[in-house]
């Protein structure tokens, strides 16, 4: 079988060398006659597992100890509501405030407005998104419960290169489709959340980092399995987690500790992503939709400057193995996600089906 290279935003494509390891373990995990996806999340062979994960995203992001690390259910969209849950209540004023950057920072936002006073503190909305707006800390009311920001946004390819300093005021960052792909201060933060789905593992399971102090704040009403105090006092074992996608995140870790770790793909990320914008900027045949200051590394958005074009070179890209590359319906055009897994080789691939088409279509 020939494997594509898979430019889709999520679920994104896993290291080769990682399912071939999930296919080898699936029926037999660790000689025990079983997969792993059979046992119980109660069981000694389960428990070495997460706690080789803990230690192995510890040891990778250099996450302070200070800092939980939850296995929760749900996705990152389910952290929409929980993250106001456990923190708006911080402040009797039930505020929060948002920096909306994109689709998911606003569906975010919407969702945080059930449960407290939601104001937009920035937006880059009047520019379809095209941007990292400004934002002025100072402009924030003192009894703000937290800041949320979408630190990458995977629609419309931006992504916030310096984060604000919020100060006494917790930063919330989703970093879905960038966690692990870049080295972070995690001190900046009070909370970081992400789906596994584009970086990390399979979906439909997010991992939340909560600063200690931070947790025992949950509104009255906030259903157990919300309650990220929950998670923390039972390891993410409150009820029956997702084994298999804990075990997925602890093979793409041991994967990602042998290329180097976190410096080491951030340095491997970047020269993708180099490749494809020196691509797009070279020529007028291709147009970048993000402003260029706050391009993201993970998500390439561009468009073909005759927009008739594109069903053409989505078509002849995909009967190459180029695969996954129809932009968001949102915005339509052309859209290369190169998360981790992603190897240089495939971006270098679509440079050289980009130039050739250009000679041909231009």
């Amino acid at each position: 079988m020939k494997r594509v290279f898979n430019f889709g935003a999520g679920p994104a494509m896993l290291p080769t060398s990682v399912m071939e390891k999930a296919r080898d373990e699936f029926l037999n995990f660790k000689d025990l006659g079983a997969g792993l996806i059979e046992i119980s999340h109660r069981s000694k062979e389960f428990d070495a597992v997460i706690n080789r994960t803990d230690e192995l995203f510890r040891e990778l992001s250099g996450l302070p100890d200070n800092f939980k690390i939850l296995y929760v259910h749900g996705g990152a969209q389910m952290q929409f509501s929980a993250i106001p849950m456990n923190l708006i209540g911080r402040n009797p004023a039930h505020k929060a405030a948002y920096l909306e950057t994109g689709n998911f920072a606003s569906l975010a936002r919407k969702e945080a407005s059930r449960y407290g006073n939601i104001t937009v503190a920035a937006t880059s909305e009047a520019t379809n998104f095209d941007r990292i707006p400004d934002f002025n800390p100072a402009s924030l009311d003192a009894d703000t419960s937290y800041v949320h920001l979408t630190s990458n946004n995977t629609i419309f390819g931006t992504r916030w290169n310096q984060f604000p300093d919020t100060g006494d005021i917790p930063l919330v960052a989703d970093m879905t489709s960038e966690l692990l792909s870049r080295q972070l201060d995690y001190n900046k933060f009070g909370a970081i959340f992400a789906g596994l789905q584009k970086n990390l593992g399979p979906a439909g399971m997010a991992l939340v980092l909560m600063r200690e102090d931070l947790l025992g704040n949950a509104l009255p009403y906030t259903p157990s399995l919300l309650d990220y105090s929950v998670y923390e006092k039972s390891h993410s074992l409150q009820n029956t987690n997702n084994t298999f996608a804990i075990y997925m995140m602890c093979l793409v870790l041991e994967w990602l500790k042998e290329q180097g770790g976190v410096a080491a793909i951030e340095a491997i990320n970047e020269k993708k992503a180099a490749l494809l914008y020196e691509a797009i900027d070279s020529t007028d045949f291709y147009i970048g939709s993000a402003h260029k200051a706050d391009r993201s590394v993970m998500n390439v958005t561009f468009n073909i400057a005759d927009p008739e074009l594109s069903a053409a070179f989505l078509s002849e890209a995909d009967k190459l193995g180029l695969y996954a590359l129809k932009g968001h319906r949102l915005v339509g055009g052309i859209r290369a996600s190169i998360y981790n897994a992603m190897p240089i080789e495939g971006c270098a691939a679509l440079v050289e089906f980009m130039k050739d088409f250009e000679r041909r279509n231009g």
